[in-house]
């Protein structure tokens, strides 16, 4: 890894307050003062000391982001803000959504750079829980939900696996799935007649979106939630 995108990582600084850091001496690898910012180091092996305190570089970091409207699930897109771009405070450029959700559902975003993890969670064979709260268009009938929880045919090869309803009230359900299918939850209310006016979720395997969080908000997770999420996947 080039030095100056590792101090870049660390957050000393951007690449160019971190190039005139580098010029000025601050920075050592292995004991030795580097001042090219092109250096090339072992970012787990080398040792490398800004103003003498030395820097312990992170393989992998996991952000949980409360979604809000109006935002993609992409790195980058050149017409809308994406879940990527509102991680100001993080200067990694390797840092990626954990699936998607639609431009207009809210809620628990899970980002990072851990590439296993994220195979791990989005892959069919696991069926890792996700859970919606889902504001629908009428109250949840009985034939509804039984069709909800039956599973149901939404135009695919195959039926949905069958879901787990909870009625919170007339216009409010919590929807758990096992599966990622495109504008799922939306496919699954139409096909059982009724319709999603506002969705959110909630949980992705065995991590709860943080509800100290608003809308745009995020955080780092803590260690026993990244373990909660490779136990999700049967990891």
């Amino acid at each position: 890894m080039r030095l100056d995108r590792f101090l870049s990582e660390m957050k000393i600084g951007t690449r160019s307050q971190v190039k005139e850091l580098l010029r000025q001496g601050l920075v050592a690898v292995n004991g030795t003062v580097v001042k090219k910012a092109d250096f090339k180091i072992q970012e787990l092996t080398d040792r490398v000391c800004f103003r003498g305190q030395p820097l312990q570089y992170r393989r992998f970091v996991y952000y949980m982001l409360n979604k809000p409207k109006g935002v993609v699930s992409a790195t980058r897109d050149n017409t809308v803000p994406t879940v990527v771009s509102l991680l100001k405070n993080c200067r990694r450029e390797d840092i990626f959504p954990v699936g998607r959700l639609d431009k207009d559902t809210t809620g628990l975003m899970l980002l990072t750079n851990d590439g296993e993890l994220a195979h791990r969670l989005l892959s069919p064979k696991r069926h890792v829980d996700k859970t919606y709260r889902v504001s629908i268009e009428h109250p949840l009938t009985v034939e509804e939900k039984k069709r909800l929880e039956q599973g149901l045919d939404i135009g695919d090869e195959a039926l949905t696996l069958p879901a787990r309803v909870e009625v919170l009230g007339d216009s409010d359900i919590l929807l758990t799935i096992h599966e990622g299918r495109f504008h799922q939850v939306k496919r699954m209310l139409q096909a059982a007649g009724n319709s999603v006016l506002e969705l959110e979720r909630i949980s992705l395997g065995g991590l709860i979106l943080d509800r100290a969080l608003k809308p745009g908000e995020y955080r780092e997770l803590t260690a026993k939630e990244v373990e909660g999420c490779y136990e999700a996947c049967g990891y």
